[in-house]
């Protein structure tokens, strides 16, 4: 699948989401064994700026877009 935004190539993934499967990542996380990080999060007016922050190799983790009211 062609990208709208550019050259790039896009890979569309699907996952089976358990419910037991996510009971055991929360214990991973609540315990402290696993930690997401959470490189930058943007406001949902501000998106165009996190896909340039991400398409420049800039984040080092994830980057959120929050879309719940300012």
């Amino acid at each position: 699948m062609l990208s709208l935004l550019g050259s790039q190539s896009l890979l569309s993934l699907s996952a089976d989401v358990r419910a037991g499967d996510l009971d055991v990542l929360r214990e991973l996380i609540e315990s402290g064994k696993v930690t997401p990080v959470v490189d930058r999060t943007y406001r949902l007016a501000d998106a165009p700026d996190a896909v340039g922050y991400v398409h420049d190799g800039r984040a080092r983790g994830k980057v959120a877009v929050s879309v719940a009211g300012d």
